[in-house]
């Protein structure tokens, strides 16, 4: 007999990052990521919010400051997932980092969902996403399909009814 699932109403409510500069990661996460500062401890902690909610992302220093990212082949958090409620917020998401200068690592469209793909300056992998409806998740029979196509970088930022797009498409070209 398995043990019985976990609530379909469950949600991952908050991130807690070990940062090496939190001044450094406190201007990141809301210059480019628009994330609200509800309240910082000193140079030790500081939570963070979109919306009020109490932390969707927390950073301490206390057993990380001024140190170095761990090395790419050990086991650790490979990615957290911010998931916008729009196709539009992602498109916003990605002007903002755009605009403020910090590169994508890549991008994708799973069918479930698009993504893009990036790192903090404390090298903690960052899935920025919306979801599309589930009715329209890729099936077979019962089984949910994952694809990995290029993201359509032009329809996303069509979102935001700019017509001005070539100099973020020129940026976005190496990623398709």
């Amino acid at each position: 007999m398995s043990a019985p699932s976990i609530p379909a109403g469950a949600f991952i409510g908050h991130v807690h990052l070990k940062v090496a500069d939190l001044d450094r990661s406190i201007q990141f996460y809301r210059a480019l990521m628009g994330f609200d500062l509800l309240t910082q401890f000193g140079q030790q902690a500081a939570f963070l919010s979109a919306g009020g909610y109490h932390h969707h992302l927390g950073l301490n220093t206390w057993h990380s400051l001024g140190g170095q990212p761990p090395a790419s082949n050990t086991t650790g958090l490979y990615h957290f997932a911010i998931n916008y409620p729009t196709r539009k917020d992602l498109a916003v998401a990605l002007k903002r980092l755009l605009d403020g200068g910090w590169s994508i690592d890549g991008a994708s469209d799973h069918g479930t969902h698009e993504a893009i793909y990036l790192h903090d300056p404390d090298d903690n992998g960052i899935e920025l996403a919306w979801d599309r409806p589930r009715s329209a998740w890729p099936r077979r029979d019962d089984v949910l399909i994952f694809n990995r196509k290029p993201l359509d970088f032009e329809g996303l930022l069509g979102e935001l009814g700019e017509p001005d797009r070539a100099g973020y498409l020129a940026v976005l070209s190496t990623y398709t």
